[in-house]
């Protein structure tokens, strides 16, 4: 008797946790999460884009071994982005290229964190960290997938970035201009007209600033030396 004991208190134990053990160890019934999945499909249907990450989401933690967690993970990165989460839904997508690198979507969700990324650009006095991600998750989409309609699509997303990208650093290079630090806007500007040749106007506009800052450089530079030469003459004539 004392010998089963032990026995007994385990097969309790398990019995009050049933639930537990259901959650981790028996399978799911496929009809509760189907009922989650296409509430997410209704929603997404009737642009309750949060709503629908909702059902997702709760798919993708509560029943990870479901046959419907990939459809869902893409569907959350799909509402994420469409309910103008765009952190989020790049996210999402990542972690489905980790989770799923094989998958034949990958292209898709390259593409798709390329966009996002983008998408969170807001204005040329904003870092550009997020683009140059963006830009190389549509690089690899060119590179990766040649010759398809996904490389077609990122190759819009690389000109647009790099557009985006051009302009900030024009920006950048206006601001020591209009600090007269003609050096540091010269350097900019001619690091600009040699990146950027293949966008005509930033390439056509760097290079004419490049120039007018290079002469107004050589001015001050030349204006600075005179005037520290006049000055040091004036030191012995105080007396005047």
């Amino acid at each position: 008797m004392f010998k089963a004991l032990p026995l007994l208190a385990l097969l309790l134990v398990f019995t009050g946790c049933g639930g537990v053990v259901d959650h981790y160890f028996l399978p799911v019934a496929d009809d509760t999460v189907q009922e989650l999945f296409e509430a997410g499909n209704d929603a997404m249907q009737e642009k309750r884009y949060r709503d629908a990450a909702g059902y997702f989401a709760e798919i993708k933690d509560e029943y990870p071994f479901s046959s419907y967690v990939i459809e869902a993970e893409l569907g959350l990165g799909d509402a994420y982005f469409l309910n103008k989460q765009y952190i989020a839904a790049a996210d999402a997508y990542r972690e489905f290229e980790e989770l799923h690198p094989r998958h034949e979507a990958i292209p898709y969700i390259l593409l798709q964190v390329a966009r996002s990324m983008r998408q969170t650009y807001k204005s040329v006095d904003r870092a550009t960290t997020d683009l140059e991600v963006g830009l190389e998750y549509a690089k690899r989409v060119v590179e990766e997938y040649p010759g398809t309609d996904y490389a077609v699509e990122a190759q819009v997303e690389v000109d647009e970035i790099r557009l985006f990208i051009a302009q900030r650093e024009v920006y950048i290079a206006q601001i020591y201009q209009k600090m007269g630090n003609y050096e540091a806007a010269w350097n900019r500007y001619v690091k600009i007209a040699s990146t950027y040749e293949d966008i005509e106007d930033i390439h056509a506009y760097a290079t004419e600033q490049a120039n007018t800052n290079f002469l107004k450089y050589r001015d001050r530079t030349s204006e600075d030396i005179r005037e520290e030469r006049v000055g040091s003459w004036k030191e012995w004539f105080k007396w005047l």
